[in-house]
């Protein structure tokens, strides 16, 4: 057995690896068991608790639960991260396939168009619809045909027309890059499990959403206008009531048993110590234990709000943001919250400020109507300060917003407004001085590609081009649930029809050949789940062809052993030359499919890229499966002098 030590070693180790890389499926899948089984209890409990809720109410506050007990338990998210992911047809959901509009970009961006421009924008379009080149080549082409120079519609008199025309590549090239930005926000906002957003070519994005069967709401979230807004930071004297009414109210819901949370626990907050206006500690001589207060104020030490005279705020450790907006959502802290103000969360985690591997967020009191909204900002630049060598925004507006602005920040000199995209705060600066002529910066950026993210951010708020829908599919939970029944029911048929073909025909030799296939299936759903790859139907029946291609070799390998055994050669020799002269045959035809699975996958996109995935992994698999493990098994047997028989 020492001359197979090595080969033994190898298959051993592959076959752990395989099993180690697909053990987090199989926990992450009795997470899911156990998830659904809290799930239901506690929507059975919602419904008892509060039957006016609607049931979209119901499934925000499911949807709080069930990210509150994934973060209260990380090896939950850290086997979801490594599982083998579902596709869109296994798992159910959206793909959505979305094209900025260019021609209405150019429509926007045009000097006075006439009646001409129009016409030409209008055949671009019509153009564009059919070709591969784009609107703005074309119409920079029709321009020319007719004698226009581009500063006509765009640019200036002094710019002549190549300038202008690579001016308008780079808008068209910028709105793409923030729809894309605007549709990424507004996902990981909308809590989609997985998404993926990809962008496609020059002006597409490509969006899959699973899990989403909201067919008009996705619509809305990819389509609608993004928002932007600045709203004014409350003071800390509008702040510390709602935050004692709150504690109050949850202090009578006892929910102190889920508030692991206390002072040692804050972030550095530079100096700033704990406001004890707030904490309303009894000044007696016998002094609450730091159980008590937490009993008493949950919410106040939950949120780590930290003040004094000049400055307070409010951090909220990663893993209790969701607990937090459970408890903001709940009716009775509702009604404690006065209707004009509103929690909001930071979109970043606050600069050097963790704890145990968490990192903080900000939670900010703001007004609930915005001062301003972002359709007045026309432009912003992510700069360097020369003065302060630090990353800031130039931020422009139009002559109705810079009016609004000035009178905004004269009215709010020392107070802080924050600038917020789609519910959540990117900034929230404190107002210097007035600010006149629709010009302002922005500081506090923590690196210039923060900065250039804000630029983006801001520019976002008035879409500069529409994306429309060109292709949607959507594929319900039930359908995907019996795609992944009725796959895995022709895996196994086919293994099975494989193996007893095998069996059947080579005898002992093809009993080694079916249990090889085994390892085979075994070693491609190892490697889909290290390389963290998506299962798609395509991919299903890639590996049922892999299974078929899988005894393609040793059947190649058997024919080739028993035309050596009919010269008159020994068990033993007649395996060694079978296997050395078979080799050329199943290399070549397995390379020229696994070149056209490279082919397929490169060019191709979505289903096809499933199927040609799957198709290499399991040709790799199915190569290592018949010539070392096969090989390995029938070494073994005719070493201990076992009778090995191919038909």
């Amino acid at each position: 057995m020492k001359e197979f030590r090595f080969r033994i070693i190898l298959v051993l180790a592959a076959l752990v690896l395989a099993v180690y890389l697909l053990l987090p499926t199989y926990y992450d899948y009795n997470n899911t068991q156990k998830l659904d089984k809290i799930l239901n209890e506690r929507k059975q409990e919602l419904v008892k608790e509060h039957p006016n809720l609607s049931t979209s109410e119901i499934n925000k506050l499911l949807k709080v639960v069930e990210d509150s007990t994934i973060n209260a338990n990380p090896d939950i998210t850290k086997d979801r991260e490594k599982r083998i992911k579902l596709g869109l047809d296994l798992q159910g959901g959206m793909r959505v396939v979305l094209e900025v509009n260019t021609g209405q970009l150019l429509s926007k961006l045009a000097i006075n168009p006439d009646n001409t421009f129009r016409e030409i924008l209008a055949e671009a379009e019509k153009e564009a619809a059919v070709s591969d080149e784009s609107v703005v080549d074309i119409v920079g082409r029709k321009l020319t045909e007719r004698g226009i120079r581009y500063s006509r519609y765009f640019g200036n008199i002094r710019q002549d027309d190549s300038e202008i025309l690579s001016d308008l590549k780079q808008d068209t090239e910028d709105a793409v890059t923030r729809a894309l930005e605007i549709i990424r926000n507004r996902v990981d906002q909308y809590g989609v499990s997985e998404p993926t957003i990809q962008r496609q070519g020059s002006r597409r994005i490509i969006v899959e959403l699973p899990g989403i069967a909201r067919e008009e709401e996705a619509k809305r979230l990819l389509q609608g206008t993004a928002l932007l807004e600045f709203r004014l930071v409350k003071d800390r004297e509008v702040l510390e009531p709602i935050l004692l009414k709150i504690d109050n109210v949850l202090s009578k819901l006892d929910v102190s048993e889920d508030t692991t949370l206390n002072s040692e626990n804050n972030p550095d907050t530079s100096g700033v110590e704990k406001d004890s206006s707030v904490s309303d500690v009894d000044s007696s001589d016998i002094q609450p234990t730091q159980e008590e207060l937490i009993k008493q104020h949950p919410f106040t030490y939950a949120v780590h709000y930290t003040g004094n005279q000049d400055y307070y705020a409010m951090y909220v450790r990663e893993d209790e943001r969701d607990k937090v907006k459970y408890w903001l959502s709940l009716p009775e802290v509702q009604k404690a919250i006065p209707n004009n103000v509103e929690f909001v969360f930071g979109a970043k985690p606050v600069p050097n400020a963790t704890e145990n591997g968490k990192d903080f967020y900000n939670l900010y009191l703001t007004n609930k109507e915005p001062e301003l909204t972002g359709g007045v900002v026309t432009d912003a630049q992510a700069n360097i300060d020369p003065t302060s060598s630090t990353p800031i925004v130039n931020m422009t507006m139009n002559s109705e917003g810079a009016t609004d602005w000035a009178r905004i920040t004269g009215a709010n000199v020392g107070k802080r407004i924050a600038i917020m995209l789609d519910g959540v705060v990117f900034s929230a600066p404190s107002v210097r001085n007035k600010i006149t002529g629709g010009r302002s910066q922005i500081e506090g950026m923590a690196n210039m590609e923060e900065a250039k993210l804000l630029e983006i951010v801001l520019k976002a708020g008035a879409l500069p081009a529409p994306v429309d829908i060109i292709e949607e599919r959507t594929v319900g939970p039930s359908l995907g649930e019996d795609s992944i029944n009725k796959g895995f029911t022709s895996v196994l048929i086919g293994y099975l029809l494989v193996g007893f073909f095998m069996i059947l025909y080579y005898r002992k030799a093809g009993t080694v050949a079916a249990a090889t296939l085994t390892f085979t299936i075994l070693f491609i759903l190892g490697v889909l789940a290290g390389f963290k790859a998506t299962l798609t139907l395509p991919g299903i029946a890639g590996i049922i062809l892999t299974i078929g291609m899988a005894v393609d070799a040793n059947v190649l390998i058997f024919e080739r052993i028993r035309e050596e055994l009919s010269t008159g050669k020994t068990m033993k020799a007649s395996i060694d030359s079978g296997f050395s002269r078979a080799y050329s045959a199943i290399i070549d035809s397995n390379i020229t499919t696994f070149f056209t699975g490279i082919i397929l996958y490169q060019f191709g996109t979505g289903p096809v890229q499933g199927f040609a995935l799957t198709l290499m992994i399991g040709i790799a698999a199915s190569l290592f499966s018949a010539l070392l493990v096969t090989r390995l098994i029938m070494d073994i047997m005719t070493a201990k002098g076992a009778k090995v028989t191919v038909g």
